[in-house]
């Protein structure tokens, strides 16, 4: 399907157009817009575009005015994603925050929450990370092993947490938690609580990466305290709302992505053009494979938003995306690799002679990082099991 926008929406690309090209100069768009995020200096330079944009208003778009967003229809939320791509607006670092817990506490927050924590988000002021994996529970969640006692007014928290999305920038952090261990059955007795990470009870390890960089992270709960009141959801019932903020991570989440895929993709095919390799037809026919799968992935998209716009929320279909654009990617980076031939085999760097415009090296990040694709946000395997199970109605796992 196309969207058709209205005169209204017009007038607002122009308005995000405008925004972008006064505001995203100097060190701002010296960031670019790859995965790497940096450390030191840079971390508070991303943290700076982050107030920059709440400053200018976009930030929770789409929330209610009542929690201060500006209710923005789901088209122009789509037309600031379009835009923000196409002007190269580096990564967000208020994801987490904007895109997960807002929207989470919003359905199932006290009032007391959406009033202490929507407005930091908002203002850009506090960065959140998500503790939801660990070593023994990755795809399969309900395994978590990281527990949480009441003592008096607090929640004790002991654990640890694995592949933990800019916990080194964050604030905060959303963990999920056994609070019943009798609990019958192991999607029983879990608790989605807020803690707070500058305390002695939270250490963060970054993970070295074999890209070099360290987006993720370990987190290790010793006797960490939070308030007791910042359970989100009734205390042991936690399952729900742990599936309603993984709902928000796979559906609507990533539609912006599409449109980062595809510049990257109209990159690659200059690349095969400027290099000589674009009349071969092997490479003809695998860049013309990665279009086609562009496309199923915008439309899938669409798909999506169509839902919404007609009343409905992201379901278990998204797991369909997902599988989708994780295995294109990996494509895409696998095709970047051959087109670079025997350069692609020695690392870049930001001053190698060969790469002054960095392509080689950003089509070796991509190759190297998009192996994770198939895992993280949920596991390829159980993404086929969500659709087949609640899209297909097949038999349920025997596992």
């Amino acid at each position: 399907m196309e969207f058709t926008f209205s005169t209204e929406d017009e007038a607002f690309r122009v308005e995000v157009r405008a925004w972008m090209a006064e505001h995203l100069v100097g060190e701002y768009a010296a960031l670019g817009t790859g995965a790497d995020m940096g450390e030191g200096d840079e971390l508070e330079v991303r943290r700076a575009w982050e107030r920059e944009l709440a400053a200018g208003g976009w930030v929770g778009m789409g929330w209610p005015v009542e929690y201060g967003g500006r209710d923005l229809p789901l088209t122009q939320q789509m037309i600031f994603s379009e835009e923000y791509a196409r002007a190269g607006g580096p990564q967000r670092v208020g994801f987490f925050g904007e895109q997960l817990l807002g929207p989470t506490l919003m359905m199932f927050g006290t009032e007391e929450h959406k009033q202490r924590f929507l407005p930091p988000i908002l203002r850009a002021e506090e960065f959140w990370c998500q503790g939801f994996s660990e070593p023994d529970a990755g795809s399969d969640l309900a395994n978590v092993k990281t527990n949480a006692t009441r003592d008096g007014d607090e929640w004790v928290i002991n654990g640890q947490k694995v592949w933990t999305s800019l916990g080194h920038i964050a604030d905060w952090i959303f963990v999920v938690c056994k609070t019943d261990p009798s609990a019958a059955k192991k999607h029983q007795g879990i608790t989605f609580i807020l803690c707070p990470i500058d305390q002695p009870g939270v250490e963060m390890r970054p993970i070295t990466q074999i890209t070099g960089t360290a987006e993720f992270n370990e987190v290790f709960f010793s006797d960490a305290r939070t308030s007791a009141d910042l359970a989100v959801g009734p205390i042991g019932e936690g399952w729900k709302v742990v599936m309603a903020t993984l709902g928000f991570e796979r559906g609507t989440a990533f539609l912006a992505q599409q449109l980062r895929f595809a510049e990257e993709y109209h990159s690659v095919v200059d690349f095969a053009k400027h290099s000589g390799h674009a009349g071969d037809p092997i490479i003809r026919q695998r860049l013309a494979d990665s279009y086609i799968g562009l496309e199923i992935m915008r439309l899938t998209g669409l798909r999506t938003v169509t839902k919404i716009l007609q009343g409905g929320q992201p379901g278990p279909e998204s797991s369909i995306g997902k599988l989708h654009w994780s295995k294109w990617h990996q494509r895409l980076g696998e095709l970047e690799m051959d087109l670079m031939g025997a350069d692609g085999q020695i690392l870049a760097g930001d001053d190698d002679d060969r790469d002054p415009e960095h392509r080689i090296r950003d089509m070796q990040y991509t190759f190297q990082f998009s192996r994770a694709h198939t895992i993280y946000a949920g596991s390829s395997e159980i993404q086929r099991n969500i659709v087949g199970e609640r899209v297909l109605g097949l038999p349920r796992d025997p596992a």
